[in-house]
């Protein structure tokens, strides 16, 4: 017998530990990707929606998680990953590019530990921990009025038309004068977090995402959730929109935001990507005080101190909160103590303490292009039916109106 043949058998018979390794995170993998809906709920009218959503090209796909009263009771795949004549099946171990839940996933989150720990106080200016935003009116703006967005600091610019680089983009951001009056007007701003990125590297003098990686992802086993996905992942990864304003004379990295690309795909504001599955875990921490397993990621008091709503205002320390009036993506049945944020791709995760009930949606809307944006009418109708399927409200109707047909392809 030669020794090719023999070796080759003794593979077959006995596999190495690194071939046990692979096949068992292979099948992991594909049980992770399994439909999963508790039994005594009928969820027949949220699968019936997101099958429409598909047909109707609000999204190419997406992967919806709903977590109840202490377990998953919903966790499903619809639609393809990418928007081309040959779709790949989404499924719930797709990774998407979270977009501004990179904010309250990745940086709100920080910043919660580091206030927790006593090492960021939210009420000092800004330009206590980053000395160089204090100038051009931006003085007094406080860490606070950067998390709940009434900086007075624009919303977003293109800085792709006038940055070449991350520092140059930073110093575009930092010597900016306040649109608004700091404190007097709450306006959603990108730059906002892009600043509260650079004030959490600052204290830590770790990067943004190094300091996720070592504070969440690992710990809580978030395998598949980073910034910048390496090789062995962006397999999983689900498109996003093509666009011809990258000019840079480097590679683009694969976030679909440009400020974020600009910065290396590591950013405040976006930049994060991840699945249903590792975002289900994040969540049930947050919903079950801060601790998962065994292991404390905040106090309880500090969740409901970033999460609470004072007096009237529109959003919380770094969360959004459920609108008051008019429209809401949460939908009617969420409670007006409902926390969560959205994301331009597509993305949405949103809690209610009243129910004790937490909805993740993600998605690539914006495949193949961001001027589709009939996910604004998608959101509130998903909340209300996953709500009622679970008994909140009138009983579960299908669909409340029919979703427009986009007008492009």
């Amino acid at each position: 017998m030669s020794d090719s043949r023999f070796f080759k058998r003794r593979q077959v018979g006995h596999p190495s530990p690194a071939g046990r390794g692979v096949k068992t995170l292979l099948l992991l993998l594909c049980l992770a990707a399994l439909p999963s809906i508790a039994p005594g709920h009928d969820f027949t009218p949220v699968e019936k929606l997101l099958q429409e959503g598909v047909k109707k090209q609000v999204f190419p796909g997406a992967s919806i998680a709903v977590f109840h009263k202490g377990e998953t009771v919903f966790h499903q795949a619809f639609g393809n990953t990418r928007c081309t004549r040959h779709p790949t099946p989404a499924d719930t171990t797709t990774i998407y590019d979270l977009a501004s839940l990179t904010k309250v996933i990745a940086t709100t989150a920080i910043a919660m530990q580091l206030a927790e720990r006593d090492s960021l106080d939210i009420d000092r200016p800004a330009s206590r921990y980053l000395p160089e935003f204090g100038n051009h009116g931006k003085e007094s703006i406080t860490v606070r009025q950067l998390l709940t967005h009434t900086s007075g600091l624009r919303s977003h610019a293109d800085y792709i038309d006038s940055c070449r680089t991350q520092s140059e983009l930073f110093r575009a951001v930092i010597n900016d004068t306040p649109v608004t009056e700091p404190g007097t007007l709450t306006a959603y701003s990108d730059n906002g977090f892009i600043v509260l990125g650079k004030i959490i590297e600052a204290i830590t003098r770790r990067s943004l995402a190094d300091n996720f990686r070592t504070r969440f992802s690992g710990p809580l086993s978030l395998h598949s959730t980073c910034f910048t996905p390496g090789r062995e992942l962006q397999s999983r990864v689900a498109p996003t929109s093509r666009t011809n304003a990258w000019n840079l004379n480097w590679k683009r990295p694969l976030v679909n935001d440009l400020n974020a690309a600009i910065m290396g795909g590591v950013a405040g504001h976006a930049g994060l990507f991840g699945t249903t599955g590792d975002l289900l875990r994040f969540t049930r921490m947050l919903m079950e005080g801060g601790e998962l397993e065994g292991k404390r990621y905040f106090k309880a008091s500090t969740i409901r101190r970033f999460t609470r709503r004072e007096g009237k205002q529109e959003r919380a320390l770094g969360w959004d909160l459920r609108s008051q009036e008019g429209y809401a993506s949460t939908g009617p049945e969420f409670s007006e103590k409902s926390w969560g944020h959205l994301g331009f791709t597509g993305t949405s995760l949103w809690i209610d303490p009243e129910k004790n009930l937490a909805v993740i949606m993600l998605s690539n809307r914006v495949c193949p292009s961001p001027e589709n944006k009939a996910i604004k009418e998608f959101r509130p109708l998903l909340h209300t039916a996953v709500a009622r399927s679970l008994g909140y409200g009138p009983a579960p109707q299908e669909q409340e109106k029919p979703l427009r047909q986009k007008s492009h392809p």
